[in-house]
């Protein structure tokens, strides 16, 4: 019976999976929105408060700007999956503005400054492997305060909004639509009612967005759309087709007639990528074309000098061994191959017929190589000055080094509302022209980050720019020549984060696009480093950080890296590097590293380190040498532009060496018993093809096992958690009442086997019964993306490192208590802190600053939500002050400033009359150094006072 209904589950959950592949319809989003906030309620931790602990200063990617015209020292900016801030004081600080909604993934910022009205379109607008879904339209009109949901649900990503200045009512918004799914709910839509209602103006088709929409700046009537026709999975992204194109509407948004016809000058046809505008007037656009069209091959009248890949692809053997040694050992050494490839063994291996040589093509190509060979034009600019009925490009030759191969990243330009001629085009580095796009100048400088979003042109002080890339904001005043930065805020996209076990213990993290940074926990974060010049965190590496293992002997050797595989054993001590990265034997096909790549250092022994490409490559003296110990783990891979096939996540049993478990991003979980001699595949039952982004061995114990899938590069939302009890032969559902939301994370408590602690897309979980239920966690935490926690056992600290906050912390030491004798008791009272008295406490060596005002948390557990009375008591039990609180059933936390009223200090006094207890400048009375009580009901807890 048993078997029965589990099949029947696996069944439901398959047809589930369909469905939703389809499209995630606006019930279900409004759905799990309504239950997130009805478990954020009623739950048992929603008291336990998070501290963002930073970092800021590497900051992460700004999608949007929207400047007030009348004050630009006052401004919004939108982070990509980090909310959207508020500075009035030219970006000296900020305030988050977005943190009581329901996502932190922001594609656009419309605000009507006449009324502080604020627009917010969900879901960032570009197409990377980290663009998140939102969750439609949100309005605010108490900047912030509260946000009101005014559609849109299943749009999940939004290009762009517009608001006429002369009817805050009347909204167009450009909806780019679903990145991995067709959908039909993308398009342009307009409402004339504040959002109340919308219209479908424009639909192209269920796989073409709009991912630009921009109104003439004293026309709002003239109106030109962009359509983006994309198709990403996994393992492949085409971003071009038939029906990107321009439209143009002469009626503010209710009719629109496309303009990028054959006749006009523009591209068209299969080739047509992304397209951004710039409108300066009625009658001039400019338009930036990401071109997917192939390049015509030049001819190449120069001596070729030395060899290519391309010319192994078609060399016959003899040919190959007429080659010249040293012309062949310059060609091996260039490009990387294993130090044992010298020309005379590889001609011998191909006389032997191992190999051919198109191996040694073969060899240097993977998914992320093949992208960046892809010879296309790439960006383009064009000019239109008769209202968009006829296009012109406006350079010669190609626009090299502006976009690389990821031209779907970008796409967007400006024009200066001041100069028709002054033209932006943001890229890999931003470009000037200051004639019309003719010729160009870089304007990054130091100080600037690359992979530019976002940028605002003063259009009534000339030069003054504000720019928001991969790395946050800049600004500047001369026209990009010198940039300052303006990263305050904590908007760090962690992939990975991990933990030394130092005093203080430092926390170490791999970022998007921004390197791998450490810094201990208790690092300030303010601006204070400016006095110094030292930022407390520290960059350790570049490129996108991944993960991060640090060899628990010391804190010195390092192991990470960037995308695709490619890390390094670092020694932070010397400063030495050494790259690690498994090779292929030449004959083999490359292994395929996924974009995360996972590594792992075996808990048995510290020099034994692990990591996954689509083989399980183990290493016994600390990455130097490698070994596969398997053969490939995956279905095979895929053909596409994105290496896909490869392994996502790798844990060993700490009960025994060699007890491996793997999951891949196609969905297959295997597992070795006998350190790779055997695999078994242990995922038959679970659904099928979704990315596997946890597996985990049971630290309590052996047999158990916990797995997470994550279906979001299907659009597929559903929260997918298991755990087997039996090496995952079988598996139980523990999903229970999460919200729907894609699960990145699961990990156990090191102390209380029955805790378990989940990270999704949208927040962080623990159940205190191993998934029977789930409690959310809220204080202090916005609804954004977990992608990683991790626990330092010794501070009992939980840290969650989120994609688009950075790094929040918080103490577990209670909740590690919780036992069924708490859940029946009418209140549990938790060990409190002791403390180190200080004679400043009430006082101030200067009567400008604030006082000196000590505090201690005081953690306790009610069965129910009634008011609570804390005493502190002296060691003979005379009361000495007493705070009353509203409990909620769960954890509460108090806090108790360590004053005493008159008659306790009496009673103290006359207890011991050789202590001195004395008012202090702020008029009140402090506890001296001692032994007290805190109790509340028949509870007690000692306070020491040292």
């Amino acid at each position: 019976m048993k078997f029965k209904i589990l099949h029947l589950f696996f069944l439901i959950s398959l047809l589930k999976i369909s469905a939703q592949q389809a499209a995630t319809p606006s019930k279900v989003v409004e759905e799990a929105l309504i239950k997130k906030e009805q478990l954020t309620q009623t739950s048992l931790v929603k008291n336990v408060a998070f501290k963002n602990i930073g970092p800021t200063v590497m900051s992460g990617r700004v999608t949007d700007l929207s400047v007030n015209p009348e004050d630009p020292t006052e401004f919004y900016v939108g982070y990509a999956s980090g909310g959207v801030w508020h500075t009035n004081n030219n970006g000296t600080t900020f305030n988050p503005i977005l943190d009581s909604s329901n996502t932190q993934n922001v594609g656009d910022i419309a605000v009507d400054w006449k009324n502080r009205t604020i627009w917010v379109g969900t879901g960032e607008n570009n197409s990377s492997r980290s663009s998140y879904a939102g969750i439609g339209v949100l309005k605010s009109i108490d900047n912030g305060k509260t946000w009101q949901n005014m559609g849109l649900k299943d749009s999940h990503h939004i290009g762009r909004i517009l608001i006429n200045p002369n009817n805050p009512d009347e909204v167009i918004v450009g909806v780019t639509g679903h990145l991995y799914s067709p959908n039909q709910e993308r398009g342009i839509y307009k409402t004339v009612d504040g959002g109340k209602t919308w219209t479908q103006k424009l639909f192209v088709d269920d796989k073409s967005g709009i991912i630009d929409l921009q109104c003439s700046p004293d026309n709002f009537n003239l109106m030109f759309a962009t359509s983006w026709t994309k198709d990403r999975k996994a393992w492949n992204f085409d971003g071009s087709g038939h029906n990107s194109a321009i439209y143009r509407s002469t009626d503010a948004g209710n009719t629109w007639v496309k303009v990028s016809t054959e006749k006009s000058g523009f591209p068209t046809g299969q080739g047509v990528g992304r397209i951004g505008l710039a409108v300066f007037n009625d009658n001039l656009i400019y338009a930036l074309h990401d071109s997917q069209f192939r390049r015509v091959p030049e001819e190449n009248d120069e001596e070729k000098r030395g060899l290519t890949k391309e010319d192994f692809k078609t060399m016959t053997n003899e040919a190959f061994f007429k080659l010249d040694d040293k012309k062949l050992n310059g060609f091996l050494k260039t490009n990387g191959f294993q130090e044992k490839y010298k020309a005379e063994n590889v001609k011998q291996m191909v006389r032997s017929g191992n190999v051919k040589p198109i191996d040694l093509a073969k060899y240097l190509e993977n998914a992320n190589s093949m992208l960046f060979d892809t010879p296309v034009i790439g960006a383009e600019v064009y000019k239109s000055e008769d209202g968009g009925i006829s296009w012109k490009k406006k350079h010669k030759g190609y626009l090299d080094d502006l976009y690389f191969s990821y031209g779907y990243y970008f796409g967007e330009i400006r024009v200066d509302p001041q100069n028709e001629k002054g033209i932006y085009v943001l890229g890999v580095p931003i470009l000037k022209s200051k004639d019309g796009g003719q010729t160009f100048t870089s304007i990054s400088r130091e100080n600037v980050h690359a992979d530019h979003q976002a940028l605002w042109v003063n259009p009534k002080k000339a030069g003054h720019l504000i720019n928001g890339n991969d790395g946050g904001l800049n600004m500047s005043y001369d026209d990009g020549e010198t940039w300052e930065k303006l990263n305050v805020n904590s908007v760090g996209q962690y992939y990975y984060i991990n933990v030394d076990n130092a005093n203080p213990y430092n926390i170490y993290g791999g970022l998007q696009d921004n390197g791998v940074w450490v810094g201990a926990n208790n690092a300030r974060e303010d601006k204070s480093w400016h006095q110094s010049g030292q930022y407390p965190w520290k960059s350790i590496m570049g490129g996108d950080g991944m993960q991060v293992q640090i060899d628990n002997r010391g804190n010195n050797v390092v192991y990470t890296g960037y995308q695709f595989g490619n890390y390094y054993r670092l020694n932070l001590e010397t400063g030495e590097r050494t790259y690690i990265q498994p090779k292929h034997e030449l004959g083999e096909n490359p292994y395929r590293f996924n974009w995360q790549t996972p590594i792992l250092l075996s808990s048995h022994n510290q020099d034994i380190l692990y990591l996954g490409g689509n083989k399980l490559m183990r290493s016994m003296n600390q990455g130097t040498d490698w070994e596969a110990i398997s053969d490939d783990l995956t279905n095979g891979g895929k053909k596409g532009n994105i290496a896909y096939g490869t392994l996502s996540t790798i844990s060993e049993s700490p009960f025994q060496f060699g007890l491996i478990y793997t999951g891949s991003d196609d969905g297959l979980i295997q597992v070795t018993k006998d350190a790779g001699g055997s695999w078994e595949t242990i995922s038959k039952s679970l659904p099928k093809d979704l990315w596997v982004s946890r597996i985990v061995a049971s630290q309590h114990k052996k047999e158990r096992v916990y797995a997470t899938l994550n279906g979001y590069r299907w659009d597929d939302f559903t929260t997918y958690v298991y755990m087997s009890n039996d090496y995952g032969k079988t598996w139980t559902n523990i999903s229970a009442n999460i919200p729907t939301s894609p699960v990145n994370v699961i990990k156990e408590d090191p102390v209380n086997k029955n805790i378990l602690y989940l990270g999704t897309d949208n927040g962080a979980y623990i159940s205190f019964n191993q998934g029977q239920n789930w409690e959310a966690f809220s204080n202090g935490l916005p609804s954004v993306a977990v992608h990683d926690l991790v626990i330092q056992p010794k501070a009992k600290h939980l840290l969650l490192g989120t994609h688009g906050r950075s790094i929040y912390k918080t103490d577990i030491a209670p909740l590690q208590k919780m036992n069924d004798s708490m859940r029946s008791a009418s209140v549990t009272l938790f060990k409190v802190k002791a403390l180190k008295h200080s004679s400043s406490w009430g006082s101030t060596w200067s009567k400008w600053f604030k006082a000196s005002e000590p505090k201690v948390d005081v953690a306790f557990y009610s069965n129910a939500s009634e008011e609570k009375n804390i005493k502190v008591l002296s060691e003979e039990g005379v009361l000495l002050n007493q705070v009353k609180v509203n409990a909620d059933k769960g954890y509460n936390y108090a806090s108790y400033d360590l004053t005493v009223t008159k008659k306790g200090r009496k009673a103290l006094i006359k207890e011991n009359d050789s202590i001195e207890i004395n008012k202090a400048k702020n008029d009140k009375y402090y506890l001296p150094i001692g032994t007290y009580y805190i109790q509340i009901g028949s509870q007690k807890e000692v306070l020491v006072i040292n």
